[in-house]
C-alpha cells in the first residue's frame, strides 16, 4: 500500500486531532504523540486498532511501524480485536482486589455470561481486566469509556448495566 492510501486510513479529524499533538512537541520529536495518535485512531475505527491503522499512524508519524505496534500491545487500553460498544474495565489490582473486586467481577460474568476478554452476543459489552486504574480509594472500581465507577457493589453494579444503552 502506498504511503498516501495508509495516511489516508486516517480521516481528515483525525489527522488535524493528532497534529494537535504533535504540536505541542519540539521539532522532530512527533513519536511524542504516538499515545494520543493510537487513541484517536482507536476512536475513529469503533474502538479498535487494525493494522493497517496502526502502520497509517508510524507512517504519518515517521516511525518504525515496530514502535507503534509496541506501544499498542504494551498498553492496555489499545485494543487489536473489535470490542463491544460499552468497554468494561475492571480492576483487580491489590486495593481493588481487597476491597471485593473479586465479587465485582463475579456479578459481571454472570450478568453478563461473558468471561475476560470476551464479548456479549449482543455486542454491548465487552469485560476486560486491567491493572491499576489509580483510583484506589474508591476501590473497588471499573472504568467504562472515560468514567470510573467506585465503590461497587452488586445493586451498584446492575443500575450501570441498565444504564448503558
Amino acid at each position: 500500500m502506498s504511503s498516501d492510501k495508509k495516511i489516508n486510513l486516517l480521516n481528515t479529524e483525525s489527522r488535524a486531532e493528532i497534529d494537535k499533538w504533535v504540536a505541542k512537541y519540539p521539532q522532530g520529536q512527533q513519536q511524542s504523540a504516538l499515545m494520543s495518535a493510537l487513541r484517536i485512531a482507536q476512536d475513529q475505527n469503533g474502538g479498535w486498532l487494525t493494522d493497517a491503522l496502526m502502520d497509517a499512524i508510524a507512517e504519518y508519524l515517521q516511525l518504525d511501524p515496530i514502535a507503534v505496534y509496541e506501544v499498542a500491545t504494551f498498553y492496555s487500553m489499545y485494543e487489536l480485536q473489535p470490542v463491544g460498544k460499552h468497554k468494561i474495565c475492571v480492576c483487580t489490582n491489590i486495593s481493588c482486589q481487597l476491597c471485593g473486586s473479586d465479587d465485582v467481577v463475579a456479578h459481571l460474568k454472570k450478568r453478563l455470561r461473558i468471561g475476560f476478554g470476551d464479548t456479549t452476543i449482543d455486542g454491548r459489552f465487552t469485560l476486560k481486566e486491567v491493572e491499576c486504574l489509580g483510583a484506589c480509594s474508591g476501590a473497588p472500581m471499573l472504568q467504562v469509556g472515560n468514567d470510573y465507577y467506585e465503590n461497587l457493589t452488586p445493586d451498584k453494579l446492575d443500575e450501570l448495566l441498565e444504564k448503558l444503552d
